[in-house]
């Protein structure tokens, strides 16, 4: 009798462990992950490409601001195209999602297949094709993103090295318009006849293009860094004088010098480093347009700043067209009440923010000594520390020391308001890493 009981309790134990192992199985398998491959296979997918829970954080690797609807796209869209973004990575990663954007469509956008890769090499559109992966949206490889809105990516597993170009492509059958783009990228993207997704030769994206089209972030899942830096910015911080395809913009380079002294083992905040800046962007007006074409940087901080993944800290660069595009004299304290609202906002997140000075611009069409007077004394109240929690004076950086009004000649992209890629780089370099470090709220707004 007692054999009996004993052999009783022993087959519900083992069928109770069956059960749980059968338990966890499902689990995991419902989970996603690429068919067929480990965490470490780097072969294409077709299947379920959706990345298990991993360790790491999840932080900003790119990103760029929606800033109006293209020309010439209003009723048909890019209907029959795809289209294959290449952006540049600044972190790191072992898993990827990104943001498509359809903020100023008048119709629901349909794309029914997506892809992310590997660029094959510079100035290319071919991908490694052992890194193509499909993009799924809520476990379908089809979504439609209304007008007006977005849609975040399931994740995938795929390994982005820091520095990497990354091919991000949609297809999209159906006329939708106008497409929401950013339309200053400095980097070649491409587009090919059909549904060429996971083309990985490249051979059909016959044209190329200057703009970012529906894509407006990339994360990634980080050992590497643990949050996120915004630069919000305009032309200067869109980078739009520098070399097309060389990641030469002021924020190309503070980001290769935060991961070089991170990986010498300098003591510094672990960011991914996202730019948000918009060519022509003002702090005070919007432009044209229902939504507004070039939102104002006070209509778009909480868009392009404080909803980008795991925000940690922000640098502000914004100012200098709010003096250029106003008809009248405009006014220094309006824009730097404008200035620490942003603060302001950023502070209500636990948000550190560092600002620029603003550069000398003499010698450009909109210069006048009253405008340049405007210029002197918002940068003095940002010196004074009355602005922001930190500053970086790329005003004293690039400008001439014999004719502190304008850009060092070496310095000037010939425009006489937009640096060089020198100008740049000292911008980049000039930039004290530790400025990140400290907590928020420390200027006197």
């Amino acid at each position: 009798m007692a054999a009996t009981k004993h052999h009783v309790v022993l087959s519900a134990l083992v069928a109770l462990v069956v059960a749980l192992a059968a338990g966890i199985y499902v689990v995991a398998s419902a989970g996603g992950g690429a068919a067929g491959g480990t965490v470490d296979d780097a072969r294409p997918h077709r299947g379920a490409t959706v990345a298990p829970v991993s360790t790491g954080a999840w932080v900003g690797s790119w990103a760029a601001s929606p800033v109006g609807g293209e020309p010439g796209t209003e009723t048909a869209g890019l209907a029959g195209r795809s289209v294959r973004n290449v952006v540049h990575a600044s972190t790191a990663g072992t898993s990827a999602r990104v943001t498509l954007s359809n903020l100023y469509g008048q119709a629901p956008l349909t794309i029914t297949h997506a892809s992310i890769a590997l660029s094959s090499g510079d100035g290319t559109a071919a991908a490694d094709a052992r890194t193509m992966r499909r993009l799924t949206f809520n476990g379908a490889t089809s979504v439609v993103i209304p007008a007006g809105r977005e849609i975040v990516s399931d994740a995938v597993r795929l390994t982005i090295p820091h520095g990497a170009d990354v091919l991000v492509t949609t297809f999209s059958p159906t006329p939708s318009g106008p497409v929401t783009y950013h339309p200053y990228a400095r980097q070649m993207s491409y587009v090919a006849q059909g549904d060429r997704t996971e083309d990985a030769t490249g051979t059909p994206y016959t044209e190329q293009t200057p703009y970012w089209r529906y894509l407006t972030a990339l994360d990634v899942l980080s050992n590497e860094a643990n949050g996120t830096v915004v630069v919000f910015g305009d032309s200067i911080t869109d980078g739009i004088t520098s070399t097309v395809d060389a990641n030469h913009r002021w924020t190309d380079i503070l980001s290769d010098r935060l991961h070089t002294a991170l990986e010498s083992g300098v003591q510094l905040p672990r960011y991914g480093i996202v730019n948000e800046g918009i060519s022509g962007n003002q702090i005070l007006t919007d432009g044209l347009g229902r939504p507004a074409e070039n939102q104002s940087g006070l209509g778009r901080f909480g868009r392009d700043v404080l909803s980008r993944t795991d925000v940690k800290g922000v640098v502000i660069d914004l100012g200098i067209n709010d003096i250029l595009k106003d008809p009248r004299l405009a006014d220094p304290n309006k824009i730097t009440e404008g200035l620490r609202t942003l603060v302001r906002e950023a502070h209500a997140r636990g948000l550190r923010v560092v600002g620029a000075t603003l550069m000398p611009f003499k010698g450009h069409r909109g210069w006048t000594p009253a405008r340049e007077a405007v210029r002197q004394q918002v940068n003095a109240q940002i010196r004074a520390g009355r602005v922001f929690d930190g500053v970086v004076d790329f005003d004293k950086a690039l400008r001439d020391p014999y004719e502190p009004s304008r850009l060092r000649a070496d310095y000037d992209s010939g425009d006489h308001l937009h640096p060089s890629d020198l100008g740049y780089q000292k911008m980049g370099d000039v930039f004290d890493l530790r400025a990140l470090k400290g907590a928020a709220g420390q200027a006197e707004l």
